[in-house]
Parts: C-alpha cells; structure tokens; sequence
C-alpha cells in the first residue's frame, strides 16, 4: 500500500527521541516499510531521512524559544505547514493517509482528501485538536485511540472507532535475566512537570536506593527548582541516551519507577522496561493499569511518595521473566502494526468500493454510510470484523 504518515513537527523523528509520540511515529513508519509499504512521512527537517522522509517544517522554524513573539510565529508556521501539507495531499497518490500529527488542521480538512485518513488519538482532549474533531465532516476518516482509557477521555467529543494499543520493538528492547549488581533504580522519559520525576526522586530516597535519571531536560525552569537541588550519587541524571545506551540502563534497573501527574495515554516508557525486565512501580493512572498486572507491576496512589515507595519495594521482589512475558502477551508492536493494517485495507477497500459506485451511478449517486469500526486491540486477529 502508499502509505502517508503525518507526524507532529516540534521535535524530530529521530533518534535520540524527544519523547514516546515520536518513537511510536519512527516505529510505525519503520514497521511499515520493513513490511513491503511504500511509506512517505511528513515530519520536520531532521527527522530520520531512511523513513522515507518528506520535510514540511524545519523545528527550528517554530521554536518557541528566544523571543517574546516566538510562540505566535512559531502557531503561524505550523499552521501554514499543515495547511500546505493538506492542499499538496488533494493531489497526491495514496491509498490512506495516517494523522499521527495532534494537530486540528489534517482533521478539518480530511474531507478534502480524495483517500481515506487515520486519525490516532494519543492524548486526552485539547482544546485545539478537538476543535479541529468536532468540525471535522470526512466520510472517509477513521478515528483510533491508544487505550481504553483515552478512548473513554474522548466520548464526548465523539466514539472512537477503534482501540489499537501502542506497541514497541522487543528486540530493541533485550530481556536482561539479572540487573547490575550494584542495585538501582530507574527513571527515564521527557523532564516536564507532568511527569512527576521530583515524586519519584523522592520515593527512591524513602527506599534507600540510588535513582538513575534519563531523558532530555524539556522544562528548564522545573529542572532548576525542583530536579537539579535533589541531584547527586543518590539522585543521578545521566543525560538523553542513545537508544543502546538507554536500553541497557534500563535493563540493569531493580524496578522503573513511572509516576505521570496526569491521565497517561498509553505509557511506552513501561512497555520498554517490562520487555527488558525490569519490574515497574506506578501511579495508577491511565492507561498504565491496563498494561501491568500483578506478575510485573505494583500500582500506588497517584501524587502518594509513600505509597509508590511501598509500591517499589514490593515490585523488587517481582520475577523478571514474568516481566518479560507481559511485553510479549500486550506490547508487542508487531500485534499493533497488523492491527493498524487491517484497518488501512478496509478503509481503502471502502473507499475503492464507494468510488465504484458512484462511476457506475453517476454525478447524483450519494455514496453509502460509513459503518463504525469494530474496537481492535493490540494482539486482536488481523481479520476481525472492521465494517467500512
């Protein structure tokens, strides 16, 4: 299939990633193309070009950083690349586009394209992004969410059509049968509030184990009052690995300690650590009970430090290949990408079908009633019942 995938611009789809959005976007395109598709993805200037890159923005170009009226001509250039985007897709050859982008401008205008569009939700409701859903009129545009629990944070706006849990690479992700023997604990993701990394500094020193820290400082102020005061032997950011590098700290952890401050939409960062092992303390919150179970997680109290404490001294007692058994059974990528190929062949088949219908009928012939999606799942059969 021609495949076109719209990723959002503020960060690169390349490696080191800046967060989970652009590994899922890399994955998926990489997925594809490894299976045969001729994929082209529309993505920021330094996004990894083997992707079958084609570059709409450079990152630069909206950077919000630097003066006071940044932030409104880096929204005018956004804006105006997926603007420009949308107009060049009404003329271009693919059999589906796939709108990975959080952006309101490719759902307005889906009902421009002459082929069927995806689009996957992979946060809760915005103000922006569901504007751009409510006002969306396309016939043709499938709407899917990354967890049950997004998918319910959306009924008001509308039903998704179908539910296609993220999944991740096991085999970049090496099952590590022990950790290192000097015992820590493990962090990682993007240094923003919301994700809670001051929690979970706190929560390893009430458990008396160093804490190991990865991922790019995305928020400086929050890093310079609330994460470097804490830093040290106990405390330790080691910076934004490589995808090796990173692996391998993981894989050496007693336990991952994940505490989002908000409603997360999936949680890749748990999914990597289950495959490489490592036993996972959480917040309950999300999507994130949906993945663990008792075999390879422990759930705490969202905002508590004393119950995630408790939470990682229970989970260090967890049997790593149960961990790794997890990962296999919910988060393997390749139940996501045929999960997300077997609604591309559906929509492009009723897309096919509804073109046929009105050549043969002619200009007053009112194409049919798109039918809803059954809910897919991460692992469900690549020929469950997708009604387009």
């Amino acid at each position: 299939m021609r495949i076109g995938i719209i990723a959002h611009l503020k960060y690169p789809i390349a490696e080191p990633f800046a967060g989970g959005l652009e590994m899922h976007t890399h994955l998926l395109a990489r997925s594809l193309r490894d299976r045969g598709h001729a994929v082209t993805i529309f993505a920021s200037s330094r996004s990894d070009s083997a992707l079958g890159l084609e570059a709409i923005c450079s990152e630069t170009a909206i950077s919000t950083v630097g003066t006071a009226e940044a932030p409104d001509v880096a929204f005018f250039k956004e804006h105006h690349a997926y603007l420009s985007l949308m107009s060049d897709l009404r003329n271009r050859r693919f059999d589906v586009i796939h709108n990975n982008s959080l952006h309101y401008i490719p759902v307005t205008m889906a009902d421009s394209l002459p082929m069927p569009m995806v689009t996957t939700l992979h946060t809760p409701p915005f103000c922006w992004l569901e504007s751009g859903i409510r006002l969306c009129r396309a016939r043709n545009n499938a709407f899917v969410a990354v967890s049950n629990a997004v998918g319910k944070l959306w009924n008001h706006v509308l039903p998704t059509q179908a539910v296609i849990m993220n999944g991740i690479d096991l085999n970049r992700f090496a099952f590590h049968p022990q950790p290192d023997a000097q015992p820590y604990l493990i962090w990682y993701g993007r240094i923003v509030p919301e994700k809670g990394l001051h929690l979970a500094i706190a929560a390893a020193k009430q458990v008396g184990l160093p804490l190991r820290i990865a991922g790019p400082i995305l928020d400086e102020v929050y890093f310079r009052d609330h994460i470097a005061p804490h830093l040290g032997f106990d405390a330790m950011h080691v910076g934004h690995l490589s995808h090796g590098k990173l692996a391998q700290l993981v894989g050496g952890a007693r336990a991952f300690l994940c505490t989002p401050q908000w409603d997360e939409p999936y949680g890749l960062v748990v999914a990597e650590a289950l495959a490489c092992g490592v036993p996972v303390a959480a917040f309950a919150r999300g999507a994130i009970p949906d993945i663990l179970d008792a075999s390879c997680g422990v759930l705490a109290v969202p905002d508590d430090v004393g119950s995630l404490a408790r939470s990682t001294l229970a989970a260090l007692s967890l049997d790593r290949s149960a961990c790794r058994r997890r990962a296999e059974q919910v988060c393997d990528a390749e139940h996501m990408i045929d999960a997300y190929e077997a609604l591309y062949g559906r929509l492009a088949a009723g897309a096919d079908a509804r073109l046929r219908l009105v050549s043969n009928a002619g200009d007053d012939a009112m194409p049919p009633a798109v039918l809803p999606v059954t809910t897919l799942r991460s692992g469900a059969r690549t020929d469950a019942s997708l009604h387009v």
